[in-house]
């Protein structure tokens, strides 16, 4: 059974927080993204508790984890001190660290520095920051698939956000990235947590803290030079799980990812951008291959 715990960590914010397994056995904590919750783990908590302590929790701004205020509340470094202060909590030094979507892009970072802390990285469609950025510059068709981050940076689209908004949010902006039919239980649950107060600005306030450029399709930038400099490997053995039907992030994302993670394992599998529960069988069997 998973429980799911209201926990408050040392960075100033409480969250709720899916539990499940032996405290005794091998950690693994799942980081969501946007617009979900916990919840994007339903079918890999309940197989991996198994044989691991599996934490999932609900991020800062979602569903009813706290919802600071302020904009830069959801910066990068605030979230990946929150993973850090999550598993100080629960008593983890170190763990196999899994993220999806933003939940990876904070995966990304965490593993690049917490070396100490996280022993492998698993990423679920989530770009590394260095490809991703990259490909924003130098890729047009990256860059057209991405422009969907700067109308989410608009501040003025949290209004609709209401009510029949949330409705309409469902079949355009969401639904339409997935490859399989969302009803029942599973989109009543997806509504009851965007209807939070609050909600949805905060979740899309990780857009709006994000560093990251989105160069409208006809301008030309200046590059940053970091784009061109050194960057750090990530040390940790990585395994990639990519549904190649993603139409948000495109396959660019995975071509120079050699150079950045020596140790990398990288598994396609036929699905869409949520790839965690549009194919869990596929996905657990790459994990459960991967960890022995």
């Amino acid at each position: 059974m998973t429980d799911l715990r209201r926990i408050a960590l040392s960075t100033g914010v409480s969250l709720d927080v899916a539990v499940a397994g032996d405290p005794a056995h091998p950690a693994m904590i799942f980081l969501h993204g946007f617009p979900e919750s916990h919840r994007t783990w339903r079918h890999q908590l309940s197989e991996f508790a198994r044989d691991h302590h599996v934490v999932a929790p609900d991020q800062r701004g979602y569903a009813a984890s706290d919802k600071p205020p302020a904009v830069e509340d959801y910066a990068p470094a605030r979230i990946v001190a929150d993973l850090i202060a999550l598993a100080d909590a629960l008593g983890i030094d170190r763990f196999t660290l899994v993220g999806h979507d933003w939940g990876g892009a904070i995966a990304w970072m965490a593993a690049l520095n917490h070396p100490d802390r996280i022993e492998r990285l698993v990423i679920l469609n989530a770009p590394h920051p260095l490809v991703f950025q990259r490909s924003l510059f130098d890729d047009p068709d990256q860059r057209a698939a991405s422009q969907y981050m700067t109308r989410f940076r608009d501040t003025s689209l949290d209004r609709g956000l209401v009510g029949a908004g949330l409705e309409h949010f469902f079949a355009n902006g969401f639904a339409r990235l997935v490859t399989r039919t969302i009803a029942g239980e599973d989109k009543a649950a997806y509504l009851a947590e965007w209807g939070h107060p609050g909600a949805m600005t905060a979740m899309l306030n990780w857009y709006r803290a994000s560093p990251i450029i989105v160069p409208a399709p006809d301008e030309t930038p200046e590059r940053p030079a970091w784009l061109d400099g050194p960057f750090p490997p990530v040390t940790q053995p990585t395994l990639v799980i990519w549904g190649v039907q993603d139409h948000a992030l495109l396959p660019v994302q995975l071509e120079a990812l050699p150079d950045y993670v020596p140790d990398l394992t990288v598994v396609k599998v036929e699905a869409g951008h949520f790839v965690p529960w549009e194919a869990p069988e596929a996905v657990n069997a790459a994990l459960r291959g991967w960890l022995v």
